[in-house]
Protein backbone atom coordinates (compact mmCIF):
# COMPACT_ATOMS: atom_id res chain seq x y z
CA UNK A 1 0.00 0.00 0.00
CA UNK A 2 2.69 2.46 0.84
CA UNK A 3 4.37 1.88 -2.21
CA UNK A 4 1.27 2.42 -4.27
CA UNK A 5 0.89 5.21 -2.42
CA UNK A 6 3.97 7.26 -2.29
CA UNK A 7 3.41 8.94 -5.56
CA UNK A 8 0.55 10.75 -4.27
CA UNK A 9 3.01 12.86 -1.56
CA UNK A 10 5.37 13.84 -4.09
CA UNK A 11 5.32 16.97 -5.95
CA UNK A 12 4.15 16.52 -9.80
CA UNK A 13 4.26 19.31 -12.16
CA UNK A 14 1.03 18.07 -13.41
CA UNK A 15 -1.04 17.85 -10.32
CA UNK A 16 -4.16 19.83 -10.50
CA UNK A 17 -5.43 21.52 -7.26
CA UNK A 18 -8.27 18.59 -7.03
CA UNK A 19 -5.92 16.43 -6.35
CA UNK A 20 -3.81 17.54 -3.47
CA UNK A 21 -0.68 16.20 -2.02
CA UNK A 22 -1.15 13.02 0.80
CA UNK A 23 0.46 13.31 3.98
CA UNK A 24 1.37 9.86 4.98
CA UNK A 25 1.69 8.37 8.31
CA UNK A 26 2.66 4.80 8.72
CA UNK A 27 2.14 3.15 12.34
CA UNK A 28 3.83 -0.34 12.95
CA UNK A 29 3.71 -2.85 15.02
CA UNK A 30 6.97 -3.98 17.06
CA UNK A 31 5.72 -7.13 17.97
CA UNK A 32 8.58 -9.40 15.89
CA UNK A 33 10.72 -11.97 17.49
CA UNK A 34 11.61 -14.10 14.25
CA UNK A 35 14.37 -13.63 11.89
CA UNK A 36 17.06 -10.82 11.57
CA UNK A 37 14.87 -8.64 14.10
CA UNK A 38 14.30 -11.76 16.39
CA UNK A 39 18.00 -12.06 16.47
CA UNK A 40 18.56 -7.75 17.04
CA UNK A 41 16.04 -7.99 19.36
CA UNK A 42 17.57 -10.88 21.54
CA UNK A 43 21.28 -9.48 21.40
CA UNK A 44 20.63 -5.59 21.57
CA UNK A 45 17.67 -5.07 23.59
CA UNK A 46 16.01 -3.06 20.92
CA UNK A 47 12.50 -3.40 19.23
CA UNK A 48 12.55 -5.15 16.16
CA UNK A 49 13.74 -2.98 13.36
CA UNK A 50 12.48 -5.40 10.05
CA UNK A 51 9.11 -4.06 9.83
CA UNK A 52 9.22 -0.56 9.88
CA UNK A 53 12.61 -0.96 7.33
CA UNK A 54 10.38 -2.65 4.87
CA UNK A 55 7.77 0.56 5.18
CA UNK A 56 11.17 2.88 4.81
CA UNK A 57 12.05 0.94 1.77
CA UNK A 58 8.43 1.04 0.06
CA UNK A 59 8.29 4.76 1.05
CA UNK A 60 11.59 5.76 -0.82
CA UNK A 61 12.85 5.63 -4.31
CA UNK A 62 12.77 2.54 -5.53
CA UNK A 63 16.00 2.42 -7.27
CA UNK A 64 17.67 5.27 -4.94
CA UNK A 65 20.77 4.19 -3.58
CA UNK A 66 20.25 4.16 -0.49
CA UNK A 67 17.13 2.22 -0.73
CA UNK A 68 18.62 -0.42 -2.17
CA UNK A 69 21.04 -0.58 0.26
CA UNK A 70 18.89 -0.99 3.26
CA UNK A 71 16.88 -3.96 1.41
CA UNK A 72 20.15 -5.63 1.21
CA UNK A 73 20.33 -9.07 2.87
CA UNK A 74 23.74 -10.60 3.85
CA UNK A 75 24.10 -14.26 2.30
CA UNK A 76 26.89 -14.84 4.14
CA UNK A 77 29.67 -13.93 6.85
CA UNK A 78 29.13 -15.62 10.55
CA UNK A 79 26.98 -13.51 12.52
CA UNK A 80 25.72 -11.20 9.63
CA UNK A 81 24.14 -13.80 7.40
CA UNK A 82 20.24 -13.74 7.01
CA UNK A 83 20.43 -10.01 8.76
CA UNK A 84 19.55 -7.02 6.75
CA UNK A 85 21.77 -3.64 6.21
CA UNK A 86 18.39 -1.86 7.18
CA UNK A 87 17.76 -3.61 10.10
CA UNK A 88 21.72 -3.29 11.59
CA UNK A 89 21.29 0.65 10.77
CA UNK A 90 18.47 0.82 12.63
CA UNK A 91 19.77 -0.96 15.76
CA UNK A 92 23.71 1.01 15.41
CA UNK A 93 21.62 4.21 15.32
CA UNK A 94 19.24 3.29 18.42
CA UNK A 95 22.60 2.93 20.29
CA UNK A 96 23.63 6.05 19.08
CA UNK A 97 20.72 7.76 19.85
CA UNK A 98 19.39 5.51 22.99
CA UNK A 99 16.33 6.35 21.67
CA UNK A 100 14.36 3.54 18.89
CA UNK A 101 11.39 6.47 17.39
CA UNK A 102 14.49 9.02 17.49
CA UNK A 103 16.37 6.23 15.44
CA UNK A 104 13.56 5.86 13.23
CA UNK A 105 13.23 8.98 12.27
CA UNK A 106 16.48 10.27 11.47
CA UNK A 107 16.30 7.02 9.10
CA UNK A 108 13.04 8.14 7.46
CA UNK A 109 15.09 11.87 6.97
CA UNK A 110 18.48 9.41 5.55
CA UNK A 111 16.32 8.15 2.96
CA UNK A 112 14.24 11.08 2.37
CA UNK A 113 10.91 9.45 2.41
CA UNK A 114 7.41 10.34 1.14
CA UNK A 115 6.02 10.37 4.52
CA UNK A 116 6.57 9.63 8.32
CA UNK A 117 6.76 6.09 10.19
CA UNK A 118 6.42 5.68 13.84
CA UNK A 119 6.65 2.04 15.98
CA UNK A 120 3.16 1.64 17.34
CA UNK A 121 4.93 2.10 20.88
CA UNK A 122 8.31 2.34 22.50
CA UNK A 123 7.58 -0.40 24.92
CA UNK A 124 9.28 -3.64 24.86
CA UNK A 125 6.01 -5.93 23.53
CA UNK A 126 5.56 -9.63 23.57
CA UNK A 127 2.46 -11.09 21.70
CA UNK A 128 0.38 -13.78 23.80
CA UNK A 129 -2.10 -15.59 21.87
CA UNK A 130 -4.97 -17.61 23.56
CA UNK A 131 -6.13 -20.97 21.31
CA UNK A 132 -8.96 -22.82 21.31
CA UNK A 133 -9.33 -25.07 23.91
CA UNK A 134 -7.30 -22.61 26.40
CA UNK A 135 -4.19 -23.04 25.47
CA UNK A 136 -1.52 -19.94 25.16
CA UNK A 137 1.04 -18.95 23.05
CA UNK A 138 3.92 -16.79 23.67
CA UNK A 139 6.10 -14.67 20.55
CA UNK A 140 5.08 -13.79 17.49
CA UNK A 141 6.44 -16.72 15.19
CA UNK A 142 5.42 -19.79 17.54
CA UNK A 143 1.67 -17.63 17.09
CA UNK A 144 1.70 -17.64 13.21
CA UNK A 145 2.70 -21.63 13.71
CA UNK A 146 -0.34 -22.69 15.58
CA UNK A 147 -2.66 -24.88 14.60
CA UNK A 148 -5.46 -23.89 16.35
CA UNK A 149 -7.57 -21.11 16.06
CA UNK A 150 -6.71 -17.74 18.01
CA UNK A 151 -9.20 -16.83 20.19
CA UNK A 152 -7.05 -13.60 21.58
CA UNK A 153 -4.69 -11.78 20.85
CA UNK A 154 -2.48 -9.96 24.05
CA UNK A 155 -0.17 -7.84 24.64
CA UNK A 156 2.87 -8.22 27.69
CA UNK A 157 2.64 -6.23 29.27
CA UNK A 158 -0.76 -5.18 28.87
CA UNK A 159 -0.02 -1.61 29.23
CA UNK A 160 1.95 -0.41 26.68
CA UNK A 161 1.81 3.98 25.83
CA UNK A 162 1.56 4.77 22.10
CA UNK A 163 3.94 7.85 20.92
CA UNK A 164 2.27 11.51 21.13
CA UNK A 165 3.19 11.57 17.28
CA UNK A 166 1.09 8.47 16.98
CA UNK A 167 -2.85 9.81 18.44
CA UNK A 168 -1.92 13.38 17.03
CA UNK A 169 -1.65 11.08 13.32
CA UNK A 170 -4.80 9.52 14.26
CA UNK A 171 -6.61 12.68 15.36
CA UNK A 172 -6.06 14.47 12.29
CA UNK A 173 -6.20 12.20 9.96
CA UNK A 174 -8.83 12.37 6.69
CA UNK A 175 -8.21 8.62 6.45
CA UNK A 176 -7.21 5.70 8.74
CA UNK A 177 -6.51 2.08 7.00
CA UNK A 178 -6.28 -1.16 8.80
CA UNK A 179 -4.27 -3.93 6.73
CA UNK A 180 -3.74 -5.63 4.19
CA UNK A 181 -1.59 -8.04 6.50
CA UNK A 182 -1.29 -10.66 9.13
CA UNK A 183 -4.71 -10.32 11.28
CA UNK A 184 -3.33 -11.19 14.28
CA UNK A 185 0.31 -10.86 14.22
CA UNK A 186 0.57 -7.62 12.54
CA UNK A 187 -2.86 -5.74 12.33
CA UNK A 188 -4.56 -6.36 15.94
CA UNK A 189 -1.68 -5.46 17.65
CA UNK A 190 -1.33 -1.93 17.04
CA UNK A 191 -5.28 -1.91 18.47
CA UNK A 192 -3.76 -3.35 21.14
CA UNK A 193 -1.40 -0.68 22.27
CA UNK A 194 -3.12 1.43 25.11
CA UNK A 195 -5.30 4.27 23.72
CA UNK A 196 -4.83 3.70 19.99
CA UNK A 197 -8.65 1.85 19.46
CA UNK A 198 -10.14 4.93 21.64
CA UNK A 199 -8.52 7.52 19.21
CA UNK A 200 -9.14 5.59 16.47
CA UNK A 201 -13.13 5.53 16.91
CA UNK A 202 -12.80 9.45 18.30
CA UNK A 203 -11.19 10.26 15.10
CA UNK A 204 -13.20 12.13 12.49
CA UNK A 205 -11.85 10.57 9.98
CA UNK A 206 -13.15 7.58 6.95
CA UNK A 207 -12.02 4.15 8.74
CA UNK A 208 -11.31 1.50 6.60
CA UNK A 209 -10.58 -2.21 6.18
CA UNK A 210 -7.97 -4.07 3.36
CA UNK A 211 -9.23 -7.24 3.82
CA UNK A 212 -6.77 -9.45 3.27
CA UNK A 213 -6.60 -11.81 -0.31
CA UNK A 214 -5.78 -15.17 1.33
CA UNK A 215 -6.60 -17.15 4.82
CA UNK A 216 -3.12 -17.45 6.34
CA UNK A 217 -2.49 -20.58 7.64
CA UNK A 218 -1.67 -20.91 11.61
CA UNK A 219 -3.89 -17.70 11.88
CA UNK A 220 -6.85 -17.10 9.83
CA UNK A 221 -7.66 -20.41 7.98
CA UNK A 222 -11.70 -20.65 6.64
CA UNK A 223 -11.89 -17.11 7.67
CA UNK A 224 -14.31 -14.78 5.30
CA UNK A 225 -14.09 -11.39 4.91
CA UNK A 226 -16.72 -10.90 7.72
CA UNK A 227 -14.83 -13.15 10.11
CA UNK A 228 -11.44 -10.82 9.52
CA UNK A 229 -14.16 -7.56 10.73
CA UNK A 230 -15.29 -9.58 13.71
CA UNK A 231 -12.00 -10.33 15.36
CA UNK A 232 -10.79 -6.74 15.11
CA UNK A 233 -14.12 -5.91 16.93
CA UNK A 234 -13.22 -8.13 19.70
CA UNK A 235 -10.11 -6.60 19.82
CA UNK A 236 -10.83 -3.68 20.09
CA UNK A 237 -14.84 -2.87 19.94
CA UNK A 238 -18.00 -2.26 17.62
CA UNK A 239 -17.54 0.91 15.66
CA UNK A 240 -13.96 0.94 14.91
CA UNK A 241 -14.50 0.65 10.94
CA UNK A 242 -16.79 2.79 8.56
CA UNK A 243 -15.95 0.48 5.15
CA UNK A 244 -14.37 -2.44 4.05
CA UNK A 245 -12.06 -2.98 0.71
CA UNK A 246 -12.46 -6.62 -1.40
CA UNK A 247 -10.90 -7.55 -4.61
CA UNK A 248 -13.35 -8.59 -7.25
CA UNK A 249 -10.14 -10.35 -9.11
CA UNK A 250 -10.73 -14.03 -9.44
CA UNK A 251 -7.66 -16.43 -8.23
CA UNK A 252 -6.91 -18.84 -11.06
CA UNK A 253 -7.49 -22.93 -10.00
CA UNK A 254 -3.86 -23.53 -10.30
CA UNK A 255 -2.66 -20.64 -7.67
CA UNK A 256 -5.66 -22.11 -5.54
CA UNK A 257 -4.12 -25.26 -5.71
CA UNK A 258 -0.45 -23.96 -5.33
CA UNK A 259 -1.99 -22.00 -1.63
CA UNK A 260 -4.21 -25.23 -1.06
CA UNK A 261 -0.63 -27.64 -0.63
CA UNK A 262 -0.25 -24.63 2.37
CA UNK A 263 -3.64 -24.71 3.94
CA UNK A 264 -4.31 -21.31 2.24
CA UNK A 265 -7.16 -20.62 0.28
CA UNK A 266 -8.95 -17.32 -0.82
CA UNK A 267 -10.61 -15.60 0.98
CA UNK A 268 -15.08 -15.47 0.75
CA UNK A 269 -16.16 -11.65 0.06
CA UNK A 270 -19.62 -12.13 2.10
CA UNK A 271 -20.53 -8.57 1.26
CA UNK A 272 -24.10 -8.84 2.40
CA UNK A 273 -22.58 -9.72 6.04
CA UNK A 274 -20.28 -6.94 6.00
CA UNK A 275 -22.87 -4.61 5.00
CA UNK A 276 -25.49 -6.11 7.72
CA UNK A 277 -22.31 -4.74 10.31
CA UNK A 278 -23.28 -1.61 9.11
CA UNK A 279 -19.89 -1.33 6.40
CA UNK A 280 -19.80 0.15 3.50
CA UNK A 281 -18.56 -2.29 1.00
CA UNK A 282 -16.06 -1.37 -1.64
CA UNK A 283 -15.00 -3.79 -4.82
CA UNK A 284 -11.87 -3.39 -7.06
CA UNK A 285 -9.98 -5.07 -8.87
CA UNK A 286 -6.69 -5.67 -6.59
CA UNK A 287 -5.11 -8.32 -7.81
CA UNK A 288 -1.52 -8.30 -8.94
CA UNK A 289 -0.12 -10.72 -11.60
CA UNK A 290 2.25 -12.69 -10.50
CA UNK A 291 3.85 -16.08 -9.04
CA UNK A 292 2.23 -15.37 -5.49
CA UNK A 293 -1.48 -14.10 -4.66
CA UNK A 294 -0.56 -10.32 -3.91
CA UNK A 295 -2.54 -6.55 -3.76
CA UNK A 296 -1.08 -4.19 -6.49
CA UNK A 297 0.37 -1.78 -5.34
CA UNK A 298 -1.32 0.89 -7.65
CA UNK A 299 -4.35 -0.68 -7.66
CA UNK A 300 -4.37 0.12 -4.00
CA UNK A 301 -2.65 3.78 -4.32
CA UNK A 302 -5.39 4.71 -6.41
CA UNK A 303 -7.81 3.22 -4.57
CA UNK A 304 -6.32 4.68 -1.31
CA UNK A 305 -5.68 8.07 -2.63
CA UNK A 306 -9.86 8.18 -3.32
CA UNK A 307 -10.84 7.50 -0.13
CA UNK A 308 -8.51 9.99 1.61
CA UNK A 309 -10.46 12.74 -0.60
CA UNK A 310 -13.67 11.40 0.26
CA UNK A 311 -12.45 11.21 3.55
CA UNK A 312 -11.31 14.74 3.67
CA UNK A 313 -14.48 15.86 2.69
CA UNK A 314 -16.61 13.89 5.47
CA UNK A 315 -14.37 15.04 7.93
CA UNK A 316 -15.20 18.61 6.96
CA UNK A 317 -18.39 18.10 7.18
CA UNK A 318 -18.51 15.91 10.29
CA UNK A 319 -16.38 19.02 12.18
CA UNK A 320 -18.11 21.81 10.61
CA UNK A 321 -21.41 20.11 11.86
CA UNK A 322 -19.79 19.41 15.62
CA UNK A 323 -18.96 23.53 15.37
CA UNK A 324 -22.78 24.10 14.76
CA UNK A 325 -24.04 22.24 17.52
CA UNK A 326 -21.27 23.90 19.63
CA UNK A 327 -22.96 27.51 18.86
Amino acid sequence: MLAGLKKYAQPSPDRSPEHPLVDITAIVTVTDDGGSSGRLRRDFDVLPPGDIRSCMVALSEDEALLSRLFRYRFETGRGLKGHSFGNLFLTALTGITGDFPDAVKMSCEVLNIAGRIYPSTAANVTLEAVLEGGRVVCGETKISKSKKPIREIRLIPRVARPLKETLDAIANADLITLGPGSLFTSVVPNLLVTGIAKAIRKSPAMKAYFVNLMSQPGETINFRASDHVKALHDHAGVGLLDCAIVSTTKITPAMRLRYAEQQASPVENDIENLRAMGLEVFEADLLQKSEKVRHKPGALGVLTYRLALLGHRHRVAKLNRLATLKK
